[in-house]
């Protein structure tokens, strides 16, 4: 009737503002600004919560479908862009509190619609500490991904509920390989951060962490990857697979761009599980905790000891990963990497590193490199993939090269420039482990 709408949430009694008018959106966004919004820094980023919208007292928990909005709309025709445009001011908030800087946001929101991956992650909700909501995390996230929304992760362990240190763990270790990852409980919920369950579980979940944190450049060049082209980050087999109909259904396990193979633990005390392995019988896949090889084309039996998520690397790709250990990504920036290199049957390899300087916009204006490397007849070779003159020169280095599936007469040729380079072979699991080429 054109008063203020009244309802409860968690903060009480609230007024909920009009996001779906550009007046109340700018509004918004200015309330970001360091000297408006109290104790604040530029390293402060926001969690949009809440704003499908909830409304505790109200008709599906909601705004009666009545409601009215600034400009006469009713709210069930809104509804479902409330939360969408809220993210988006609140983004808009972010660049303008930075004054310049050119910083990107981060913003996560609970409610979302199509184009919400233009302004920031979302999660799936309150879920609970249940297996079977483990067990159906997987196909909800791939099933956004299809839909063109790749940044998005469940709370780790369950919103609700008091999860054990078991399903703790095995949510930890299929988490760790999902776009967004994240733990998050109820407040009435029992304390579940990894220290307060206790040896040897806190050292299981965090070796999930670790294991996430040394894939970021992986995770990096995929999400380049995808606000180039607009492929999903996490993907269903068939989408790299389209003519093996064995994997059309499959929903259990998944890709993380076409070089990760997953297979989730899902079940309470499974000791071991079958992961099929696509491809054809010429395809090859490793292990990527033995590197033990397994050709594509089958199904496998896999033992599965609660230390173990099946993760294959797909023979022919090379993955970046960052090994040292730290605080933060932050604190990653100018590591060096170590690119692991699965060759396929003939001995070939590829893969791509995506670099920028990882907070402002000027990789919009070309301020980016994108790395290229090729393996084939026995020589590493890296070039420029950005397809134009390179911008931007990063300060890291390889400081490590690992080799799996190769066979070759000897490491006394291995070399750079004529420059001979320490490199050592694990004949039990045929890997060539060379260090130090400081490229």
């Amino acid at each position: 009737d054109g008063g203020e709408f009244d309802g409860w949430c968690w903060p009480g009694s609230s007024v909920y503002l009009d996001f779906t008018n550009k007046n109340a959106r700018s509004w918004w966004a200015d309330q970001f600004a360091l000297d408006k919004y109290e104790g604040s820094t530029l390293d402060l980023y926001t969690w949009n919560d809440m704003n499908e919208p909830s409304v505790f007292n109200g008709p599906e928990v909601s705004m009666q479908k009545d409601v009215k909005a600034v400009d006469g709309q009713e709210h069930r025709e809104w509804h479902n862009l409330y939360g969408f445009y809220q993210q988006m001011a609140t983004g808009e908030g972010h660049i303008r509190r930075s004054e310049g800087h050119s910083e990107r946001p981060f913003v996560l929101s609970r409610a979302f619609f199509a184009g919400s991956q233009r302004f920031g992650a979302i999660w799936t909700g309150d879920n609970a500490g249940q297996w079977s909501h483990l067990k159906i995390a997987g196909p909800m996230l791939l099933s956004f991904n299809i839909a063109g929304l790749p940044f998005i992760g469940s709370d780790a362990g369950g919103f609700f509920g008091n999860p054990d240190a078991e399903l703790m763990t095995r949510w930890f270790q299929a988490a760790a390989y999902h776009p967004f990852f994240r733990g998050h409980a109820h407040h009435d919920a029992k304390r579940r951060e990894p220290y307060v369950f206790g040896e040897p579980h806190t050292s299981r979940l965090r070796a999930a962490t670790i294991a996430r944190y040394a894939l970021l450049p992986l995770w990096y060049t995929l999400f380049h990857e995808s606000h180039e082209t607009g492929a999903p980050v996490m993907r269903a087999l068939w989408m790299q697979y389209p003519d093996d109909e064995k994997v059309f259904g499959m929903d259990d396990q998944f890709l993380v761009g076409s070089d990760l193979l997953v297979k989730p633990v899902t079940e309470q005390g499974a000791t071991s599980t079958h992961v099929y392995l696509p491809g054809g019988s010429a395809a090859v896949w490793y292990d990527v905790d033995t590197f033990g090889k397994v050709n594509g084309g089958q199904t496998i039996s896999v033992n599965t000891p609660i230390e173990k998520i099946p993760v294959y690397q797909r023979g022919g790709s090379i993955v970046p990963r960052q090994l040292r250990v730290r605080r933060s990504s932050k604190l990653m920036q100018h590591d060096p990497y170590t690119l692991f290199i699965g060759v396929d049957a003939n001995g070939q390899a590829a893969g791509n590193l995506y670099l920028d300087d990882f907070h402002t916009f000027d990789y919009q204006k070309g301020v980016y490199a994108l790395r290229h490397f090729e393996f084939d007849n026995d020589k590493l070779s890296a070039t420029n993939a950005a397809g134009k003159d390179q911008a931007f020169t990063p300060s890291n280095k390889i400081e490590r090269i690992v080799i799996f599936g190769l066979k070759l007469a000897s490491t006394d040729n291995i070399n750079v420039g004529g420059r001979k380079l320490e490199a050592s072979y694990n004949a039990e699991q045929n890997v060539y482990t060379i260090r130090k080429p400081m490229l």
